[in-house]
């Protein structure tokens, strides 16, 4: 798979091709209590983006990572998955180090990160509050993510972080739940594809130590080495 290769002393890559996300996502208010809570909140913060926020990364890429959803005030706030808050830290480290970012820090949506080789999504475009969707707003938001999965070619390998996700994942593939169980580094053959299991990269599963740094680098590593 392509690596970005930009590193001491050399020229950064061409940026690959945006990523496009489903026709109307920008303007999706199909969700009530979603769509009133972004609007508070935008209230509250008006430069926040405040809009369901679209994937990130390299167009061809055959490696998907997926989240839950936007975080209040990360992805929400900048418009970018896992940029601005905790939980991208982590996130975007481990791909730096595994050549995948042109930076170990995602800060900005117009920071000049690059991927390459990898998108990244999650199952929920919105910000929820508390960081939990219902399971109503889950399944009203899969087409969208189902759309993204849907152009990982065969022999793709998708990152599905925490269950949510992973159950997102399953059913965008019409797999069963029961045949392919959560677990942290739990490999999984759905529809073609390969999805391997982690917990989610969250200021509480790492403060905790219920996720390393070591613990979510040998998972990412371990799907990369499968990606055609």
């Amino acid at each position: 798979m392509s690596r970005v290769t930009a590193r001491r002393g050399s020229s950064p890559p061409d940026p690959p091709a945006p990523t496009r996300a489903p026709a109307g996502l920008a303007g999706c208010r199909l969700c009530p209590r979603l769509a009133a809570f972004r609007d508070d909140i935008k209230g509250r913060y008006p430069e926040y983006v405040c809009r369901p926020v679209p994937l990130f990364g390299d167009q061809s890429a055959r490696l998907v990572i997926v989240g839950l959803a936007p975080g209040l005030h990360g992805a929400n706030a900048t418009g970018r998955p896992f940029t601005g808050d905790y939980a991208g830290i982590l996130l975007y480290e481990t791909l730096y180090r595994l050549g995948l970012g042109s930076s170990a820090q995602s800060v900005s949506a117009d920071d000049g990160l690059m991927l390459a080789g990898v998108r990244i999504t999650n199952a929920v475009k919105c910000v929820p509050p508390a960081n939990r969707p219902t399971a109503a707003e889950i399944r009203t938001c899969a087409p969208y993510l189902n759309a993204e999965l849907a152009a990982l070619p065969e022999g793709g390998v998708i990152i599905a972080l925490g269950r949510v996700a992973h159950e997102a994942v399953l059913r965008a593939f019409g797999a069963r739940l029961a045949s392919h169980r959560f677990a942290h580094g739990a490999r999984h053959g759905v529809a073609g594809r390969v999805v391997w299991d982690s917990y989610h990269c969250s200021r509480y599963n790492t403060q905790t130590r219920r996720l390393t740094a070591m613990m979510f680098e040998a998972v990412v590593e371990a799907a990369v080495r499968e990606v055609p």
